[in-house]
């Protein structure tokens, strides 16, 4: 259902053509617990006329039974659907709504405000270009407001309304209002914001939601509905350099081939010349094919097929971009991650990382630091839990193409999958390439002597300092090795910490695999680009602390 309009009535076909026309505004509500973000989008629903008769009746009842507001309506419930959420008076888990006026259609994500659901709040805000920051005029700034806050910057969000709510019981007082405006401007200033409105409101009495409040005219700026409305989002992602992810060759006769894709930003016509990001081959755009024919040109958002000059090796996962602004191509980025599984993120482990339309193994090599979200503080890490954010080091089996995020958000996210679970366990955000070592690893070519032919190795806590996973680099080395195990290397592994071996070729592996078999330990194998990789680690420690389920004995 979308908002009244004579039109429907009059011409259905001229308001559906009309309606398919409009843009399309994804936003946020986020904030602390009760600043009133359910009741602000139920209101706008309200007001937009998107409730249902039935769903009218039941809000009735429900608001009667477990409504907040005395048995009048209580617009959280449109939202609030789960019934622990009823219960509680929160929000869990993300809502979405859509509704519609005469200017824009809109996808609203109401998301929770409690700290354990922050990977609730970063998925609700992974795809929206608006982020509403509720606050509630009697408490002001609060540790959750800094909180989201932060995570929508972190998410690539740069359009702003601080919403100043229940400005009703505090009589509207201006000062109040200009002082948690300038608070957060202060508080806001490094988290690289394009344009912060603030808006003084009632969502619950409707003041400044649709039209201006009587009861604040000192305010002059818009009324909520009117910047949403008005917000320019159009265009910005076609101003970017062109990227197009792959995602299909379409090849169904000799005569024509075809790469299919959804243009993540740019402009493409017919003559442009494009560039392979994987191979650095270059090409020159002959069609832009679609179903309803070819196109002129076309843009970021639009899934088209463009087909090639020239006959280049492009397959699923390769990235079309433009010549003279090529995107990062490489096997080690550094990136924000945000972790969203209940067991903590294991250095060293392989994941999946998928990118738009690529897959490739890879592993977190280490966790520079960790972001406490309450007051933007980095700390040392070894690892990440359910919820925290942190910037890592991570080394692909083979490069990919990738935009550090804040200049794209569409090339430069990704997601860790276990690859036994099938469980999405992190959001990454790309920052830049790393340097081919990843930071934070503890490389060491280690002192040999040698002995005829063979290279004796010693290993020890203090050759491998660090916490994590150390790197043990013996790529360059030629011949045999054999190594000399201490006992506070073993030591070492026990305490949680992991050891990865980079090695030249298979003739090395014998020597690491005889330490794991000599002393009880586990190893994963890697085949690599530059050769092999051997993570040592004992079995049924993590953290520090020995797993129950695991007798510990290795493989």
């Amino acid at each position: 259902m979308a908002h009244q309009s004579e039109l429907i009535e009059k011409d259905i076909l001229a308001y559906l053509k009309s309606h398919e026309e409009k843009s399309l505004l994804r936003f946020i509500t986020c904030g602390s617990v009760d600043d009133g973000k359910s009741t602000l989008i139920g209101r706008l629903l309200w007001d937009s006329k998107m409730v249902f008769e039935d769903q009218l009746a039941s809000l009735e009842a429900d608001s009667k039974k477990v409504g907040t507001q005395g048995g009048a309506i209580d617009y959280a419930l449109l939202l609030d659907g789960l019934q622990a959420e009823r219960e509680q008076g929160i929000t869990i888990d993300v809502a979405y709504r859509y509704f519609s006026t005469e200017r824009r259609k809109f996808i609203v994500a109401d998301t929770p405000g409690h700290e354990q659901y922050t990977r609730n709040m970063v998925t609700g805000a992974s795809t929206a270009q608006v982020a509403i920051i509720l606050v509630d005029a009697r408490k002001g700034l609060l540790t959750q407001t800094r909180r989201h806050s932060y995570l929508v910057s972190l998410v690539g969000i740069r359009h702003i309304v601080l919403a100043v709510n229940k400005m009703d019981l505090i009589d509207f007082d201006q000062q109040r209002f200009e002082a948690i405006r300038r608070d957060y401007e202060q508080f806001a200033a490094t988290l690289g914001f394009g344009d912060i409105t603030a808006i003084p409101l009632s969502a619950l009495g409707g003041d400044n939601m649709i039209e201006p409040s009587a009861n604040t005219p000192w305010y002059h700026g818009p009324a909520l509905m009117n910047y949403l409305e008005n917000v320019r989002i159009e265009g910005e992602d076609r101003e970017k350099p062109f990227r197009m992810p792959v995602q299909w060759v379409n090849r169904p006769h000799l005569d024509f081939r075809g790469f299919c894709g959804t243009i993540a930003s740019g402009v493409i016509r017919p003559g442009d010349e494009l560039l392979v990001a994987s191979s650095g081959r270059t090409s020159r755009v002959t069609r832009i094919v679609t179903m309803n024919g070819d196109l002129k040109e076309a843009v970021a958002g639009q899934s088209v097929t463009l087909t090639l000059a020239d006959e280049v090796d492009i397959s699923r996962g390769d990235m079309l971009s433009a010549i003279d602004a090529p995107p990062i191509h490489s096997r080690h980025p550094e990136a924000h991650l945000v972790w969203l599984h209940d067991e903590p993120l294991q250095p060293g482990q392989i994941y999946l990382v998928k990118t738009a339309t690529a897959v490739t193994p890879g592993r977190v090599t280490a966790v520079q630091y960790a972001v406490d979200v309450n007051t933007l503080e980095q700390k040392k890490v070894s690892t990440l839990g359910l919820n925290e954010i942190g910037v890592a080091s991570l080394e692909l089996d083979r490069p990919i193409s990738f935009d550090p995020y804040r200049q794209n958000r569409q090339t430069g996210s990704f997601i860790l999958i276990d690859r036994f679970t099938n469980a999405t366990v992190a959001a990454g955000m790309v920052i830049t390439a790393a340097p081919l070592e990843p930071q934070g690893a503890q490389t060491q070519r280690l002192c040999t002597e040698l002995s005829g032919a063979i290279r004796r190795v010693s290993l020890s806590e203090a050759a491998v300092s660090g916490t994590g996973v150390s790197v043990v680099d013996l790529s360059g080395e030629g011949g045999g090795i054999e190594f000399d195990v201490s006992a506070s290397f073993l030591d070492y592994l026990g305490k949680g910490n992991r050891v990865l071996f980079r090695l030249r070729g298979l003739d090395q592996l014998e020597a690491v695999a005889l330490i794991a078999y000599e002393h009880t330990l586990s190893f994963e194998f890697d085949r690599t680009a530059e050769g092999v990789s051997i993570l040592i680690f004992k079995r049924g420690i993590r953290s520090g602390k020995r797993v129950s389920d695991d007798d510990g004995t290795g493989i």
